[in-house]
């Protein structure tokens, strides 16, 4: 994520914080530190990065040129009322009920989301394309113009999202297809901040018209930006149709050319059958992607054409294309409940820049090839295969350089391909062609058919609108999610109300909130393009005890509680807060869930941090912990971000950040974690501590920039370990003092443990001291990942790049890039453990 220095930023002076953010240290008795620094920092330019190739960081940002310089939340929080927690649901009214409504509740719900820090009082989130601009769905005539103005509306901030000028963040718009069908003859062109929405009830389908100019339906990516820095862009409920467009003419339904919090989720590609170049989704300039699921592609020369850095794919159907994914390029990549139709190849990991693939839980049926690999003998082109079930007419599960390797089931097995790294084998490892390996899930995560778990993102369309609450439109509860009104009470009266009765609505803005929010059981939220929870005050300034931003649930509570696109953020630098704790578990799997919710410290609008960290770390530590998964806890967790920025989105202020941890780890009943990322966080950016019965797909990360050789805080600094209990902080003791390079953050981070299912993993050092130009030879990081004391470690898919030691397991290097070489760096398919 490179960045250019704006000249307008180079001079800038010293800023004050508006609220202090103590040191650690002592503590008085009401757990407030004794002493508060003033904070008066000097505003350093941002890192000078280098420009290198797309699939390299990108730090650019939008400037917002419309910005509301008078909402500062950091400063004045507008009072609300005086109203007192409540942190017991209210008694169950038995809801929320299911009548299968022949309308979808969003398109009828109110809606009053808004873009608190552009400069416009008027802007409209969501975009009605029938009824707001004139779109034709009956399919009869062009609805492009119509769709797009949709698209690009500035609704009077007098910049439309075309312009470029509205930040990342500043610009959010749901562009909601009613039912019907939408011809339209020339491409659409979706913009950072773009929600593209059908109704999942009628069914929306747009269509390419017979006389259809170019050669893309939907543009996913948005122009102004990079690949690596498209983000918060998301395609849902729609069906996307070429029949029209000839058949062998080279066409492509969707570029998506994009990276982290973006979804793409209950979409169909049909294409014609038998054709020679049509395409469901490609992704010709790459991006840093986490999930796709849910998705059908029928007909077409290729269903998904990937080219990513990383990514999950979960619930694909390929039917009538010739090949259904094909991988161009992909260090990581885990494909799992995948169904195969009708096809020449299912998978083709034959050529490109292929690290490690991983094909779980899937079928084939009526093709040639389920897998066509390749055969290296390094780490490239790793290649698992778990769980699959050959049906009728294959007549080869896995060819390799054009020989069948595998043409049999994979049942309670892991068929291996690469290095492998397993107990009583060879501490170098040694390369595997076609090896299986016990892989015995427990019943746990495989409630069904010993599969793992997989849960469609919920639309509720089952649900009418009367069972749904805005948050924002309950009578003598005012909440304005503007983000300068402190509206703690009054949302926690409010799902204290409606826990177990209604599905709450929060419309896109900004949330402030000075405590605990606190969800029972019962609690289902949804929000609207990514609205925001964001903390502020002096609750969380005490890195000794820190405080919960949103808790779930108390210890040893069952029941429902989901979440659905939400963001959770701070609004100045909070060295005591943790910004999510859960703690309840279900009476099912997958009562407890998250989809699409992402977490963003820095880097944004609306945040003292964004303007107030361009110097060192220890000036900056915003944030204690993003997400704690507690030992009562069990959920299921699938597409989440959590991110420390390393450069701005909506600006060009230097962003030297310091969260001191990622995602940790206690639960034992179920975890399931399905392509999640956490980047730039200090100790760690995943830690399972003595947790059971986990599974995780694709796990992708990357250290602080500002870490390594050079850097002026060596880990833990600017942080104290807390090795005990809950926290279980890494000290680093198996480094030198000095070593700065040994003291960066650890990737994965284990200690005690089982039945740790993981896999694919995408571990990336780019930096040290915000310099490309590492040292050691171009190795930038020392180690990667600690293991200790676990058993029935089960891991498919080890990838980094720059690192010297993949693997520390009991305190002693057992994997290393050099024995692995591969990809962009070092490449394990298989490190198995039972100690």
């Amino acid at each position: 994520m490179r960045f250019y220095v704006p000249a307008a930023f180079a001079g800038l002076a010293t800023c004050v914080y508006g609220t202090p953010v103590p040191a650690e240290g002592p503590v008085n008795s009401q757990g407030v530190p004794e002493q508060l620094p003033k904070n008066e920092t000097a505003l350093y330019p941002p890192y000078n990065y280098t420009t290198g190739r797309h699939d390299l960081p990108d730090l650019t940002g939008i400037p917002i040129k419309a910005l509301n310089a008078s909402k500062k939340p950091w400063e004045i929080v507008h009072p609300n009322s005086n109203r007192t927690h409540r942190f017991q649901a209210e008694a169950s009214c038995g809801g929320p009920t299911a009548t299968n409504p022949s309308t979808f509740w969003y398109e009828q719900i109110t809606h009053d989301g808004t873009s608190p820090f552009i400069n416009d009082n008027n802007w409209v989130v969501f975009r009605n394309v029938v009824t707001d601009y004139g779109a034709d769905n009956s399919g009869n005539s062009d609805s492009q113009s119509a769709i797009q103005n949709a698209i690009n509306d500035g609704s009077g901030s007098g910049n439309s999202r075309t312009s470029n000028s509205l930040g990342t963040t500043g610009q959010p718009a749901v562009v909601y297809l009613p039912a019907g069908t939408y011809t339209i003859n020339s491409p659409l062109q979706l913009y950072v901040g773009t929600v593209l929405m059908g109704d999942p009830v009628g069914g929306t389908t747009i269509k390419a018209g017979s006389g259809f100019s170019g050669s893309v339906l939907i543009y996913g990516k948005d122009p102004n930006q990079d690949s690596t820095t498209n983000f918060y862009i998301k395609v849902q409920h729609l069906t996307l149709d070429s029949n029209n467009v000839d058949k062998d003419t080279t066409f492509t339904l969707l570029d998506w050319s994009v990276s982290q919090a973006t979804q793409l989720s209950d979409v169909v590609f049909n294409m014609p059958n038998y054709s020679s170049g049509h395409t469901g989704v490609t992704m010709p300039e790459g991006g840093s992607g986490t999930f796709m699921g849910n998705l059908q592609f029928n007909g077409g020369v290729v269903g998904l054409n990937m080219d990513n850095q990383q990514y999950e794919g979960k619930s694909l159907t390929f039917n009538g294309c010739t090949t259904g994914i094909l991988v161009s390029h992909c260090y990581d990549c885990v494909f799992i409940d995948i169904t195969f139709m009708n096809n020449e190849y299912g998978l083709d990991v034959s050529g490109g820049n292929i690290g490690f693939v991983a094909l779980l839980d899937s079928t084939a049926s009526s093709l040639n090839t389920v897998v066509r690999a390749a055969a290296p003998s390094t780490g490239d082109h790793s290649l698992v295969i778990e769980n699959f079930v050959k049906g009728s007419s294959v007549t080869n599960v896995v060819t390799a350089n054009g020989k069948q390797v595998l043409n049999n089931n994979v049942q309670g097995q892991a068929w291996v391909y690469g290095n492998a790294y397993v107990p009583n084998g060879p501490n170098t490892g040694a390369h595997q062609r076609g090896t299986l390996y016990n892989s015995p899930r427990p019943s746990v995560l495989t409630p069904s058919n010993g599969d793992y778990l997989v849960i469609e993102p919920p639309s509720y369309k089952e649900y009418d609108v009367d069972q749904f609450i805005n948050v924002k439109q309950v009578s003598g509860y005012p909440v304005y999610g503007d983000g300068d009104t402190d509206d703690t009470n009054n949302l926690n009266a409010i799902i204290s109300m409606y826990a177990g009765c209604k599905i709450l609505f929060f419309p896109s803005g900004t949330y402030i909130v000075t405590n605990t929010i606190f969800f029972p059981a019962g609690s289902r939220v949804v929000g609207e393009a990514w609205a925001a929870i964001s903390a502020l005050g002096s609750n969380y300034y005490n890195p000794q005890s820190p405080n919960v931003m949103v808790q779930v649930g108390n210890a040893g509570d069952k029941g429902v509680a989901q979440f659905s696109g939400l963001l959770f953020t701070v609004a100045d630098v909070l060295q005591g807060c943790t910004l999510l704790e859960v703690n309840i578990a279900g009476n099912n799997p997958g009562d407890v869930a998250f989809w699409d919710c992402h977490f963003r410290i820095g880097g944004a609008a609306g945040s003292k941090v964004q303007t107030n960290c361009g110097g060192s770390p220890a000036q900056c530590k915003a944030a204690f912990l993003l997400g704690h998964l507690t030992s009562s806890s069990s959920a299921y967790i699938e597409n989440m971000w959590g991110w420390t920025a390393d450069h701005d989105l909506d600006g060009g202020h230097g962003q030297t950040i310091s969260t001191g941890r990622g995602l940790l780890v206690e639960a034992t009943a179920a975890t399931w974690l399905h392509g999640t990322a956490f980047e730039h966080n200090t100790l760690y950016q995943y830690s399972f501590q003595n947790a059971q019965n986990v599974f995780a797909g694709m796990q992708q990360s990357e250290t602080p920039y500002w870490q390594g050789n050079g850097s002026p805080s060596i880990a833990p600094a600017p942080w104290s370990s807390i090795t005990s209990s809950p926290y279980y902080d890494p000290d680093f003791s198996n480094c030198d003092n000095g070593d700065a390079q040994c003291r960066m953050a650890w990737f994965t981070y284990i200690n005690g443990g089982s039945n740790l299912f993981l896999y694919g993993a995408g571990f990336w050092t780019f930096f040290n001291d915000g310099s490309a130009d590492c040292s050691n030879n171009g190795v930038c990081q020392t180690n990667a990942v600690w293991t200790n004391d676990v058993s029935n470690l089960y891991w498919y898919g080890i990838n980094e790049h720059l690192n010297l030691n993949l693997v520390i397991n009991n305190g002693q290097v057992l994997v290393t890039q050099n024995n692995n070489p591969g990809s962009w760096g070092g490449v394990v398919a298989a490190y198995l453990t039972d100690s």
